[in-house]
């Protein structure tokens, strides 16, 4: 089932002062499309929840539409939109087994006591909890728990899965092993899902695509891979990653790509003709991994000074001085090649391909 959101808004209005209201989210219009996985991503505060619990019908716009499945359920109660949520939270119920916690909704929704156990066994071993059936929830770690929730959540069939930020109360390693369990039931399941976080790994790795979000607004919406290398301004390439950022001048124009004075070289950097013209200001979006250090300096280099150096096991992060910005480099395989010392003048140069050129300023 697709999710169709037209020009939602919410403002909330603060009882005690009605002339203070807070816009939560802007004017928001996507689709998501059939057994899609798309990821609201943005920092607290960015509307990404208020959008998601409009969609389950927690909230009710202050204006716009919500269809799911060309139905409009915008003044829909939640139990009538057949969707399901997977909380931060967990909202599992302590005094049931976990068998008793994943067959709830059936038995809420009527099905015949006598279906309910064999539909309950097939879930649990789909999220792997075969053998925990009469265990309580006390009994289970976070990752057991969460799996309990997931279970609850699609046993009954949802038209659409919501998630709101349910890996938060892991741990890292945790959070990364069931990140992947996620991704791959929901695949097997081919359910519409929604997942909202501020993690950007986690959006990363699970999604379809993202939408980006500040300010109840959408910023971006797009693959991990076009958000990630062709971010639309200076929030969502700040916001997507670690990143450095060059100020230049676009020197010209062409069919392919613009050619941007940076220091004193000349770089053609690929795409975004229709958004700069010669003469415009505008910064280079450059990720830390694109960019290559060599000890010994050369001419088409641009030159800086190693101020620090953190090993990492598998990379070595440097931070360089150049022309009064720090420069981000991150450098993979230091077994191999060593750790640069402190203090050290490097020529460093990235490939002007894997750079992103934007109008200079915030957007």
């Amino acid at each position: 089932m697709s999710v169709v959101l037209e020009n939602v808004r919410k403002v909330f209005t603060d009882p005690e002062r009605p002339d203070r209201a807070v816009t939560a989210v802007d004017g928001v219009s996507l689709e998501v499309k059939e057994g899609e996985l798309v990821t609201f991503l943005g920092p607290s505060g960015c509307g990404k929840t208020t959008a998601l619990r409009i969609i389950a019908g927690f909230e009710n716009p202050t204006s716009g539409r919500v269809l799911i499945g060309g139905q409009d359920v915008t003044h829909l109660p939640p139990h009538l939109r057949n969707t399901a949520m997977v909380f931060q939270s967990y909202a599992i119920f302590p005094h049931l087994s976990v068998a008793q916690n994943v067959a709830f909704g059936l038995e809420m929704r009527g099905m015949p006591k006598g279906e309910i156990p064999a539909k309950v066994q097939r879930i649990l071993e789909l999220v792997e909890l075969a053998g925990l059936e009469h265990r309580a929830p006390e009994q289970l770690s976070g990752g057991q728990q969460q799996r309990v929730a997931l279970a609850r959540a699609i046993i009954t069939e949802p038209r659409v899965l919501l998630f709101d930020e349910p890996l938060s109360n892991l741990d890292a390693k945790l959070r990364e092993q069931m990140r992947g369990e996620v991704r791959r039931l929901q695949q097997r399941l081919g359910i519409t899902s929604i997942y909202v976080t501020h993690d950007q790994a986690e959006a990363m790795a699970l999604s379809d695509r993202i939408v980006v979000m500040e300010a109840g607004r959408v910023q971006q919406e797009g693959s991990p891979l076009d958000i990630y290398a062709r971010p639309a301004n200076r929030f969502v390439a700040d916001f997507i990653g670690r990143v450095n950022f060059l100020e230049g001048r676009v020197a010209s124009v062409g069919p392919d790509g613009l050619r941007v004075d940076v220091g004193d070289r000349c770089l053609e950097v690929p795409g975004a003709s229709g958004r700069l013209a010669a003469g415009d200001a505008a910064t280079l979006v450059v990720r830390p991994e694109t960019i290559r250090l060599v000890p010994s300096v050369g001419a088409s280099s641009f030159i800086g000074t190693i101020r620090r150096a953190t090993y990492l096991g598998a990379t070595v992060e440097y931070e360089l001085e150049w022309e009064g910005a720090t420069i981000l480099a991150v450098i993979s395989s230091p077994l191999e090649h060593g750790v640069l010392p402190e203090g050290a003048t490097v020529a460093f140069d990235f490939p002007p391909a894997t750079a992103h050129a934007l109008r200079a300023g915030r957007v």
